[in-house]
């Protein structure tokens, strides 16, 4: 119903904040990671999810388009509410949330305040195929920051080389490079050691 909400902050906390638009104020429940981004902001936007359930309606505010992406997939795993799905987007990033599902790492989510292993172990599993589908496309905050790496690996593995063997070539390739090198020189590099 609502894309986003712009306007002033008239109250901010790190789970909530009033958003004031042309004199009507509204409540939007946040993240940490959104709060942290606009603590410092007088005005902002907000991408936006309303939530409704019976006679309750919740609007919930991201600071990217990414996290309010990553919060609809959380939401569509059987057991996940929007509370939950908040408490894990205030404890990960959406990449880390990512790099955790595409990595089958449990523990990740465990750490999470109501997060057990066998929702873990769900969340991972209905939102693998998801969220590797989401890196073969132009969603660059759902993948890793420092994931030149793992982005070569996956555009390789997209072309139809197997994992473990790309794997192999790209740690001797990344030895012989700079630190900084771009993902397109990696996968240059490889591409030229698997011909």
């Amino acid at each position: 119903m609502y894309a986003y909400i712009e306007g002033k902050l008239s109250h901010k906390s790190p789970t909530h904040v009033y958003l004031d638009v042309s004199g009507v104020g509204y409540l939007l429940h946040i993240t940490l990671n959104t709060y942290a981004n606009i603590e410092a902001l007088e005005k902002v936007k907000l991408y936006t999810h309303l939530y409704v359930k019976e006679d309750v309606l919740s609007l919930y505010g991201f600071f990217s388009e990414e996290e309010k992406h990553m919060f609809n997939l959380l939401l569509s795993v059987s057991g996940i509410g929007p509370n939950t799905a908040r408490v894990v987007l205030s404890s990960m990033t959406p990449a880390e949330v990512s790099s955790a599902i595409l990595h089958d790492n449990v523990a990740a989510f465990k750490k999470v305040k109501g997060i057990g292993p066998k929702t873990a172990k769900r969340v991972i599993l209905d939102l693998q195929d998801k969220v590797s589908k989401l890196g073969n496309e132009k969603m660059p905050d759902l993948v890793p920051q420092n994931s030149v790496r793992e982005e070569a690996i996956s555009a390789l593995m997209s072309l139809g080389f197997n994992k473990p063997q790309i794997v192999k070539k790209i740690d001797i390739v990344m030895g012989n490079m700079p630190s900084d090198s771009k993902v397109e020189i990696l996968i240059k590099e490889v591409l030229k050691q698997l011909s």
